[in-house]
């Protein structure tokens, strides 16, 4: 297994290079620095003096690739590649725009992100599959085929109405929770309530379905006859054989998930005002703090990539034939 692993390992090191030099190209190549500044700066009549004096501040006044007027190795490392691509991989994220330390900002607002996304992570796995289980259970009835149309619905209603409708219903009628805010500790409980609900509940949708014809394509096969002629119930059958055997396609869509909850929710941090990871890129982008955006492209790609390794992980656990490919 450990050979497997390795080997996986080493897959996705060419996979992270690609993506930080097709970022990087996006970003200094296809949108040069002269305009980066002239964004960042914001005015309609830039002077040349004040451009070069925004990339000085920032590092941005070097070469790209190559510094021909260095010797040695510092020909490669005083670059911008160097210093704002390759630095990357040792985590040193720099600084933003306006002076702040990215890497602290990211220590400091991935609690918050965390404090949201793993309850509805944990809830939400346990409520769609039971949900699943149940309309298997009630296969071809009424509760079956109402609970696709009621899935169908829940599908196709946009995550902003469940947001502005559970803070207008639950927040401002009922005054149940507050409607938007943070705190850390405990004090901080009222203030996860209805995002995470929300969260669980724009979910059960499209992740009921899923499971749900997981589950259907596992009980039609002959393991399922099987066990059933043996005298098991259907509970039995449910729990121990089907929910067993669709591991595999369930864990594809959990564990590549897990890496991304330290990224946050982009809109229920937002609406929430929660000072977590996804409301922090959405800030970057609107004030256009190129340095942050790139280091939370990044830092994404390297955790989807590990939430795939730890995928190839999980399927060894499940089935180990699995380490023979």
């Amino acid at each position: 297994m450990f050979a497997y692993v390795i080997r996986r390992f080493f897959y996705a090191i060419p996979i992270l290079i690609g993506v930080n030099v097709l970022t990087f190209s996006l970003f200094f190549i296809v949108n040069p620095t002269d305009d980066i500044a002239r964004m960042h700066l914001g005015q309609k009549h830039v002077t040349e003096e004040a451009i070069e004096k925004w990339k000085h501040e920032r590092g941005y006044d070097k070469p790209l690739f190559y510094n021909e007027s260095q010797s040695g190795l510092s020909s490669i490392t005083e670059t911008i590649f160097y210093k704002k691509s390759v630095r990357l991989f040792v985590f040193d994220f720099g600084y933003a725009d306006d002076g702040r330390s990215i890497g602290k900002d990211i220590l400091e607002r991935m609690w918050p992100s965390l404090a949201i996304a793993i309850p509805v992570f944990l809830v939400g796995i346990l409520v769609n599959i039971s949900f699943a289980l149940l309309l298997v259970f009630f296969r071809s009835t009424y509760i079956d085929v109402w609970g696709v149309i009621f899935t169908v619905v829940l599908m196709s209603i946009s995550t902003l109405f469940y947001i502005i409708g559970g803070q207008y219903l639950i927040g401002k009628i009922m005054q149940l929770v507050p409607i938007s805010g943070y705190d850390s500790g405990l004090s901080g409980f009222k203030f996860l309530v209805l995002p995470v609900l929300i969260g669980v509940v724009g979910g059960i949708g499209s992740s009921t379905r899923w499971y749900r014809t997981i589950f259907l394509e596992e009980i039609g096969k002959d393991y399922v006859r099987t066990a059933r002629a043996k005298g098991l119930s259907e509970l039995t059958v449910l729990f121990r054989h089907v929910l067993k055997n669709a591991m595999i396609p369930i864990l594809t869509g959990v564990v590549v998930i897990i890496p991304l909850l330290f990224m946050g929710s982009l809109l229920l941090e937002s609406f929430f005002g929660v000072p977590g990871l996804g409301s922090y890129t959405i800030d970057a982008i609107q004030s256009q703090d190129f340095a942050i955006v790139r280091s939370m492209v990044f830092l994404g790609s390297v955790l989807y990539i590990f939430g795939l390794l730890l995928t190839d992980i999980s399927y060894t656990m499940v089935d180990p034939r699995v380490r023979l490919n």
